[in-house]
């Protein structure tokens, strides 16, 4: 035989099956039949190798079979080949006939089954070993360590690490790194850093699994350090390495020194492999730097699917649905096409757009496919229907599913918190308790957010008494949550308490609060707060800053609002469409219409949100012919309209006393664009009708709803009483405001105006007297300045400010000037007759300052 030939074939097999080039290596083949060279027992074996490698199972038996002499690598690499395309049947049939069976042989066997997530196979074979007398070696423990991993059996590894100590096999590298690799996944670093400690040599293979070991247990700046030994042993960084060190920075969003790392690797050659790639965009993709990770896919010479799964996964996170899914849609066109993680990928980004559509569409893949069964796939269905508002798609989703885990149930509680199922939410957290999962934080995140409102609070309570029992420290999500649960309820101290033992205070938390106290009209307390975060270091995002405006706008304190846009520009904020909107409304808020305008003008992207509070900002200054002018040119560009524009069109018609278009628009709310109204879109048309004097019409309207009318409607109905005089609808509308709570003192002061109108002075002294009776009085009204950065709050009769004297004198001087310029008060709605009083001497005086 030549030995040049022999060479030059089996480095080519050699060559063809690293790199899979199946033509080339045919071709090969091909030459050695066409020269006649027969190959020996090197040669062939490199053959088969090629052909296994490449899953070209009939060609490799082809030579197998042709084969004059078969030693123990032939059959091995066979069984490997079987094993490799999923046909564990012909592997075991080769391993039984094998004329003589070595510890290789045996490892084999148990790597196939292995592989093939035949666990306990595994297991069955390595305790049929020991039967037989056939001594382990260190591939022996390495495998059937994974094995015990896989069937999550951490004190059958116990028993396989002492026999292995028994055996004197503790010490190799490969059976301690396989030690620290499975202590590590079952959670036990201790332990596992112990193995590494009492290794007397450490390979690169255990130095990267117990990095690894460190990062997968979110111990990310241990395994930092570790990857810092490593460098000053000296003994170089592996793909693996370069991973792990890649996942802790995305894990403490390290951004600058992940940054570092990069260029790290790209110095040593490994920046532009597949592994060390894919950890490497996921990185930047975590730290919000999608830009930088679509760098580094392109950078890829052939990106394998994991780098898919990475860039899609990284855009669906940062809310980029449709980049998402162009991405998806072009990695179902190449020759790798998609898993389960690009699937439940691009399923997230529908989430993110509320493509209801395009998830049927995908969902409609999954079974094609045969994966809506994968337990990842189903879950992320599920939480698709549910964030795009299709619970009963949700449910039956659920329903169907063979096996549910913690995700699942997780989903499906979301599901209906986000909906507004409050009950269903609360019945669903106790089915999961009773089917023995525990809730995690994430459920009791969501039970909790269900629980926001005073006819929840109760249940919110139990489950916060559940979270303490349970042992669950506060973190930031069920944190957040019970802190927004208290504020909305109106329990602030509560709230206060909560926020100030958070193990941590992020971002997350401090918006919490904030927007606590802000929902809960205590702009000042916000505001504070707000200080308080930035004093403590904490970075405010899109939401803290948007809430902060919403503070401003409520304040009407214009000079802060412009500080906060002031910083908004810095940090290039601007673009995002929530906070557009909200600067829209704080300058409008404000009084001044002129910037408002310019804002929405300037809003890089406008869209039903933008669109909304500009129309909303010209309702609420009385500019009703504006609003219905932006409706109109927001309908000509196919923007869809929401809810809250409605409200706005309704109420600018009821200002303009537009009748006829009021009641085109709110039909068209259910006939062009499918929205049914809400109760605040009665109680615009309730005024509408009113104002114009169609009181009657207005009670029918009310009567006519689909549910019961609020307190608002009512009142709104009475306050038009007034001006039409209509005193038996008055009586009406006033009989249910009080039905609906006694204590409204609101519903007397009304009913008390009309009576004062109509001139029937007996009715209002009897409502006098009632109210006197049931220690009923007027909430005084109040009103306030902001002056050199100080708000001034302005209240009828009170003395309580330090230079109450001074104020007064010159209000006095204010009213003398209303006299000359010819002012004359409307005295007809005072709850009793005035005579002697002078209209006049109703002055308010400041009764507090406050920053």
């Amino acid at each position: 035989m030549n030995p040049i030939k022999k060479l030059t074939f089996s480095h080519i097999f050699q060559k063809c099956s690293n790199l899979k080039a199946l033509n080339p290596g045919k071709q090969a083949h091909a030459q050695m039949i066409v020269t006649g060279f027969v190959p020996n027992i090197y040669v062939a074996n490199c053959l088969i190798q090629f052909y296994c490698k490449g899953s070209n199972m009939g060609y490799a038996f082809n030579v197998f079979d042709r084969m004059p002499e078969r030693d123990v690598i032939s059959w091995n690499t066979m069984i490997f080949g079987c094993a490799g395309v999923g046909n564990m049947g012909f592997a075991q049939s080769l391993f039984d006939t094998m004329p003589e069976r070595d510890v290789v042989s045996w490892n084999s066997l148990l790597s196939c089954y292995l592989h093939n997530g035949a666990n306990r196979k595994s297991i069955e074979i390595f305790v049929k070993m020991r039967s037989l007398k056939i001594t382990n070696d260190y591939a022996s423990f390495a495998v059937v360590l994974k094995a015990c991993l896989g069937i999550e059996d951490y004190g059958l590894g116990l028993q396989v690490h002492c026999l292995a100590i028994q055996m004197g096999f503790v010490n190799d590298v490969v059976t301690g790194s396989a030690l620290v690799d499975m202590y590590s996944k079952f959670k036990k670093l201790d332990h596992a850093f112990k193995v590494f400690r009492e290794m007397p040599v450490r390979n690169l293979v255990c130095w990267s699994a117990v990095i690894a070991g460190h990062v997968q247990n979110e111990r990310f700046i241990e395994g930092l350090k570790l990857f810092k030994d490593l460098l000053k042993v000296g003994m170089g960084v592996s793909q693996s390495t370069y991973a792990s060190v890649f996942r802790s920075c995305a894990g403490l969003s390290a951004l600058k020194l992940g940054t570092q790392m990069h260029c790290h690797a790209l110095k040593t050659d490994f920046g532009y492999d597949c592994i060390v790639g894919t950890a490497t965009l996921d990185m930047y993709a975590k730290c919000g730097r999608m830009s930088d990770a679509w760098k580094v896919f392109n950078m890829l010479p052939n990106p394998p699917r994991q780098s898919y799964n990475a860039i899609i996964v990284g855009y669906a996170r940062k809310e980029q649905g449709f980049k998402a899914l162009e991405i998806f849609q072009f990695l179902q066109r190449t020759y790798l096409g998609f898993d389960d993680i690009s699937l439940s990928g691009a399923l997230t980004a529908c989430s993110v757009i509320k493509g209801h559509l395009e998830g049927i569409q995908l969902h409609g893949l999954a079974v094609k496919c045969g994966l809506e069964f994968n337990i990842c796939v189903a879950n992320t269905i599920l939480d698709m229907y549910g964030k795009c508002g299709a619970l009963m798609e949700a449910c039956l989703i659920f329903d169907e599913m063979e096996r549910r885990d913690a995700v699942s149930w997780n989903a499906i509680i979301a599901a209906h918190e986000q909906n507004k199922e409050i009950e269903k939410t609360l019945s669903l957290f106790v089915s999961m308790q009773r089917s023995a999962m525990e809730p995690d934080d994430f459920t009791y995140g969501s039970v909790v957010k269900a629980c926001a409102g005073q006819q929840a609070l109760n249940n919110g309570m139990e489950i916060h008494g559940r979270i303490i029992k349970s042992g669950m420290g506060l973190d930031c999500f069920v944190g957040s949550a019970l802190v927004d649960m208290y504020s909305k309820c109106g329990m602030l101290m509560e709230a206060e308490k909560i926020h100030d033992r958070l193990e941590e205070q992020t971002t997350v938390s401090w918006n919490s609060i904030i927007s606590g106290f802000s929902s809960q009209k205590q702009s000042e307390n916000a505001q504070i707060y707000f200080s308080q975060m930035l004093e403590k270091g904490v970075i405010p995002d899109n939401f803290t800053y948007a809430t902060v405006l919403d503070i401003c706008a409520n304040m009407a304190t214009v000079e802060l609002g412009k500080q906060i846009h002031a910083q908004i520009l810095k940090l290039q904020l601007h673009s995002d469409v929530y906070i557009a909107s909200t600067l829209v409304d704080m300058y409008s808020k404000c009084g001044n219409m002129r910037d408002s305008r310019l804002m929405f003008e300037k809003a890089p992207k406008r869209d039903f949100v933008t669109w909304s509070a500009m129309i909303c900002a010209y309702a609420y200054h009385g500019l009703g012919e504006e609003a219905i002018k932006l409706f109109e040119e927001m309908q000509l560009l196919d923007v869809k309209p929401n809810h809250t524009v409605f409200i706005s069109v309704l109420r600018a018609c009821a200002h303009m006393g537009y009748v006829d278009r009021g009641l085109h628009y709110f039909q068209e709310m259910l006939s062009h664009y499918g929205l049914d109204p809400y109760m605040e879109h009665y109680s615009c048309m309730v005024d509408l009708l009113g104002r114009s004097g169609q009181v009657n019409e207005a009670l029918k309207l009310i009567e006519s709803m689909p549910f019961e009318a609020d307190d608002v409607i009512w009142r709104t109905l009475l306050s038009n009483c007034k001006m039409q005089g209509n005193i038996e609808v008055a009586e009406k509308a006033a009989n249910y405001l009080l039905q609906l709570d006694p204590q409204d003192s609101s519903a007397y002061v009304l009913l008390s105006n009309v009576y004062a109108n109509a001139g029937m002075w007996s009715e209002v002294a009897k409502i006098r007297s009632i109210m006197k009776n049931c220690k009923l009085k007027k909430e005084p009204g109040c009103s306030w300045i902001e002056i050199r950065d100080e708000v001034h709050t302005f209240l009828v009769g009170d003395k309580a400010h330090p230079i109450s004297e001074e104020i007064y004198e010159q209000i006095h001087l204010l009213v003398d000037e209303m006299k000359w310029a010819g002012y004359v008060p409307d005295i007809d709605f005072l709850l009793d007759e005035v005579e002697e009083q002078d209209p006049y001497e109703r002055p308010k005086a400041t009764i507090c300052s406050m920053r």
